[in-house]
């Protein structure tokens, strides 16, 4: 059985690009608990508040169910659910996940293969926050499952990016960079060390992971701080390529109103002159996708 394909090959609703990682997370979160205790059922009454944490923080922006992913990865071949009548799940209503006593774990054969190649785990981990979710959020989201990711790797050292990859990486900072002048387009950041600017990244709008080019049109300059919290839906873009601060977000220090709040109402810093704008497209998609709630009005 090749796990890693399964893996890859999730099924997952999808429709105009939207994005949908209630499986990815729960499959996360499943490795982390089977790395604390193999032998452990997930109870959904137990898990329930944890894999709603997990949807609201690093899932779509409206609300969804746990129960969803719950039932649904059954159909995949690497997750069970009983329930006091037996096996299978009784379906997405929460009231029978509840009432029933719905259990899930990792399917049998691959419980079996995860503690004869302790490689395996890492493996996985490592396919899903790559095929799912952008690098910046990738730290936060092992956190919040509580995977021990470095035990993980130490029993698999991963394969470092191919050398197309890193080009084609290397290739994509680049020409945004150079686009914005090397400036955050948020807030004006441009530190360097000698001549290596340093705290600037290139920013995808639509995400790699969701068919976003490698292209400026879908890039911003944006300093490390910023690019943080446009992945996680603090900021995001108006059509007018104005800053939008999420209603959501609350910054009682002095630091957090003029780093993030001020921000609200701003148009972008850049790009120069001959060079692409970010494109309407991916705007609209990052605002559907990942901007959470309404904007904030600016004061």
């Amino acid at each position: 059985m090749d796990w890693a394909e399964r893996i890859r090959n999730l099924r997952q609703w999808s429709q105009n690009g939207r994005r949908a990682p209630h499986k990815p997370l729960l499959m996360l979160y499943a490795l982390a608990r089977f790395q604390r205790d193999p032998d452990a059922a997930l109870r959904f009454t137990e898990v329930e508040a944890d894999l709603q944490r997990l949807l609201e923080d690093f899932g779509p922006n409206h609300r969804t169910s746990p129960a969803y992913p719950f039932h649904h990865l059954t159909s995949d071949g690497v997750w069970e659910v009983r329930t006091h009548a037996g096996p299978g799940s009784p379906g997405t209503t929460l009231g029978l996940l509840r009432s029933s006593g719905a259990a899930g774990r990792l399917a049998p054969g691959l419980r079996t293969e995860l503690s004869r190649d302790p490689a395996l785990l890492g493996r996985l981990a490592h396919l899903l926050l790559e095929r799912h979710f952008p690098s910046s959020l990738r730290a936060d989201i092992v956190d919040a499952v509580g995977l021990d990711l470095a035990a993980a790797d130490s029993a698999w050292a991963p394969a470092p990016p191919t050398a197309e990859a890193r080009r084609r990486d290397a290739e994509m900072r680049r020409r945004v960079l150079v686009a914005y002048a090397y400036r955050c387009a948020f807030c004006g950041f441009d530190g360097a060390l000698g001549r290596s600017p340093v705290g600037l990244e290139a920013a995808h709008v639509r995400w790699w992971a969701y068919a976003g080019p490698d292209e400026v049109s879908n890039g911003l300059c944006l300093c490390s701080l910023h690019h943080k919290l446009f992945d996680s839906g603090v900021l995001g873009l108006d059509g007018g390529h104005r800053i939008m601060v999420s209603q959501r977000f609350v910054a009682r220090s002095e630091t957090g109103r003029t780093q993030v709040l001020d921000l609200g109402g701003r148009e972008l810093i850049g790009p120069r002159p001959g060079s692409e704008p970010v494109a309407a497209a991916h705007i609209a998609w990052h605002t559907e996708q990942v901007f959470r709630g309404d904007a904030q009005v600016p004061a």
